[in-house]
């Protein structure tokens, strides 16, 4: 028996179709030279499916709108150059017997902080903030949010046009999406900002009906949240469950079919009532499909691994990862160090190969293994 066996069935969402429940997190990795993947990247993310994963999800990726990234080795998601490469990757974890999704990724007035010196279009952002009175990216006009809208529909048909088997939506960790949700980083005062999260998931909303009327009903559309922001862990845009209807109720209506739930540690609970995380309340409030991912298979999160360099295998967390997940709290998991460096770690934890393992290092970021 493996220790992840309650895991290992199929799962389908309409256009998605996997053959276990455990996917490939995405990872930004800057090898993408002029915005184009080389033959290493189709290989980095085979490896992950012939390792035992269902799916990947892309690397964050970026539009085709000016400014959508900050860093120029972050991959492109247009152009047919660059679209040959991900149909390539698409192709190859498809006959490797799992799924591909792109991750689509607008950074709105973020620079971005692995490199901050890396040139690019001027940015923009909701309110011209990136944190509480951080400065970041000129504020939006309505042009700007049409153009925006417009700029994510023409990726999800070209990810529906290669072939991908469903589209992620980078909703999570401070970037564009998140600086609308955010009160702190909101300050509008037309219908896109307020008060109320439920008014300033508008943007948000539209974009993903933009997107649903694009594509029919069948793509798969998954939008990842998150509570925290980059190096702002305690920020928070749920205080209750009340507020995650608030917050999610307009994207589930807009088209939204799976949501990625993204925590710093997903044993933590989401509030003091109960030891729901993220996406065990998601689940509970809207009744999708959920996906659950942080620090799974390791002892710590990620931005302490930044600092500290290396993270120990913790397989005491499968353990939890399986007894939230046979109780319902959601329906995938995204894993995301443990397979930077070994993209057999599933093969491995599944037959007990556990002296096999290898621990996450920051060194790992620098090759594609």
């Amino acid at each position: 028996m493996g220790a992840l066996d309650s895991l290992m069935k199929p799962f389908e969402c309409k256009s998605f179709k996997v053959p276990n429940r455990l996917m490939m997190a995405p990872m930004s990795r800057y090898f993408a030279p002029g915005g184009l993947l080389t033959q290493a990247s189709v290989d980095y993310y085979r490896r992950r499916i012939e390792g035992g994963l269902g799916s990947v999800i892309s690397e964050a990726v970026a539009i085709d709108r000016p400014g959508s990234v900050a860093a120029d080795t972050v991959p492109h998601f247009y152009g047919d150059e660059a679209l040959a490469m991900w149909a390539r990757v698409r192709e190859d974890c498809q006959k490797a017997g799992g799924a591909f999704i792109p991750q689509l990724w607008h950074v709105g007035g973020c620079e971005d902080f692995n490199y901050p010196d890396s040139p690019h279009p001027p940015l923009e952002s909701p309110s011209g903030l990136v944190g509480p009175d951080i400065a970041g990216g000129r504020e939006m006009t309505q042009a700007d949010i049409d153009g925006v809208i417009a700029s994510f529909v023409r990726a999800a048909r070209d990810a529906q046009r290669i072939g991908c088997n469903a589209i992620e939506l980078h909703g999570a960790h401070g970037y564009l999406f998140d600086q609308f949700f955010w009160d702190v980083t909101n300050k509008r005062a037309d219908k896109y900002g307020g008060s109320d999260i439920a008014d300033r998931v508008r943007f948000a909303a539209e974009t993903v009906a933009a997107i649903r009327q694009a594509v029919g009903p069948d793509l798969t559309i998954i939008f990842r949240i998150s509570q925290w922001k980059t190096y702002m862990y305690e920020a928070k845009i749920a205080e209750n469950p009340q507020d995650i209807e608030r917050w999610l109720t307009p994207l589930t209506l807009a088209g939204v079919d799976i949501f990625h739930c993204s925590e710093r540690r997903f044993w933590e609970p989401a509030f003091a009532d109960g030891d729901y995380n993220l996406a065990g309340w998601t689940k509970k409030v809207t009744g999708k499909p959920t996906i659950t991912v942080g620090s799974v298979g390791l002892n710590r999160d990620l931005m302490a691994d930044f600092v500290e360099g290396e993270s120990a295998p913790a397989l005491q967390s499968l353990d939890e990862l399986t007894r939230r997940f046979d109780r319902g709290d959601f329906d995938l998991a995204a894993i995301g160090r443990v397979v930077l460096n070994d993209p057999h770690w599933l093969q491995k934890v599944q037959e007990g190969r556990v002296a096999e393992l290898q621990p996450y290092s920051r060194e790992n970021m620098d090759k594609l293994y």
